[in-house]
């Protein structure tokens, strides 16, 4: 394959460029990224001198741009996107502009070329909160956040290009994913940096909302084996089928670091936080793809890399970083619990 990775220097983006040109040596990779500041082109830094990858700085809403890239692809690979909740709470435009617009460029293009696939990386946030039970791919999407219901906006879009114009495009919804090179304001690489310089680790109200974890390794074979392997039209969750809260993802940082448990420290719960999410990724799992790496077993690797990796992520902490921080996490109110 010839493929247009998009968001390619990001955490996951990057991940799957060094897993394919590692795992398959017929491809090529060219990957398009912005360089927002979640982009890193040193993320890349392992595959620059492979006569089969190249990197281009710009943007997916460039439809100049993509559609030159696009003509000497079969496929894409939309990872670009602005990922983080709580930033879609202050500033959503920047959401709709990437996650929407940004995919109706690809898409374009996309048909344009008559791609073989065009492959959407989507979110299990899409599926919104889920008290009970598991989110299946033919479930409703309720979003319940700026970010989610960017989303899920591209959903709709691809889903619109596949009876439209007979594209033929796959969905993979993944969740909650940590590892190396993740950018370090997620809940993973923030408790963990913090706790290195015994700093607080901020908790979300009583720190019981549930994720499901994934491995980024993981996620990414995820990704290629619906890539690879499904069928176009289709939609296919990634998820490892485990139920972790923030208390534990906490507790689990400060046992590895050998940190006392005081650092954890509540802070206000984040506006119309979803309690739950929970995939069934039965769909997947008929193709072959499996899970290899546990939960604990993840953390003690990625709490091993960032110790061993201060030189990545310490410049990214500062600045801005900070700015966001000290606006988004605020202490609990006297009384509140």
């Amino acid at each position: 394959m010839r493929l247009l990775v998009t968001g390619g220097a990001g955490f996951i983006g990057s991940d799957y460029v060094r897993m394919t040109l590692g795992e398959h040596p017929e491809d090529t990779v060219v990957v398009l990224d912005k360089l927002t500041y979640a982009g890193n082109e040193r993320n890349l830094d392992v595959v620059r001198s492979d006569p089969r990858f190249r990197f281009v700085k710009g943007d997916i809403a460039d439809a100049e741009t993509v559609g030159a890239l696009a003509r000497d692809a079969d496929v894409i690979v939309n990872f670009a996107a602005e990922s983080h909740v709580d930033r879609s709470l202050e500033a959503p435009g920047q959401f709709i502009l990437t996650d929407v617009y940004g995919t109706y460029v690809l898409l374009e293009a996309a048909r344009v070329c008559r791609h073989e696939r065009f492959l959407q990386v989507s979110t299990d946030e899409v599926y919104g909160d889920v008290p009970t039970g598991r989110s299946r791919e033919g479930d409703p999407l309720r979003p319940r956040s700026p970010y989610s219901a960017s989303k899920a906006g591209a959903e709709m879009l691809v889903q619109a290009y596949r009876v439209s114009h007979d594209l033929p495009a796959i969905i993979t919804r993944g969740s909650n994913t940590y590892g190396c090179n993740q950018y370090p304001e997620k809940i993973v690489p923030l408790f963990i940096t913090n706790a290195i310089d015994d700093r607080p680790l901020p908790i979300y109200g009583d720190g019981t909302a549930v994720r499901d974890y994934v491995y980024v390794r993981d996620h990414c074979r995820g990704i290629d084996t619906a890539l690879r392997l499904g069928t176009p039209g289709e939609e296919y969750n990634i998820g490892v089928g485990g139920e972790v809260d923030g208390i534990r993802v906490a507790d689990t940082v400060l046992r590895l670091l050998d940190k006392p448990s005081y650092l954890k420290q509540p802070v206000q719960d984040r506006p119309g936080h979803d309690r739950r999410y929970a995939l069934d990724s039965s769909k997947l799992r008929g193709l072959g793809w499996a899970p290899e790496m546990g939960f604990e077993d993840g953390m003690a690797r990625t709490v091993a890399w960032y110790l061993e990796n201060e030189a990545w992520w310490r410049p990214l902490k500062s600045g801005e970083f900070w700015d966001f921080y000290r606006r988004n996490y605020r202490p609990l109110q006297s009384g509140a619990r």
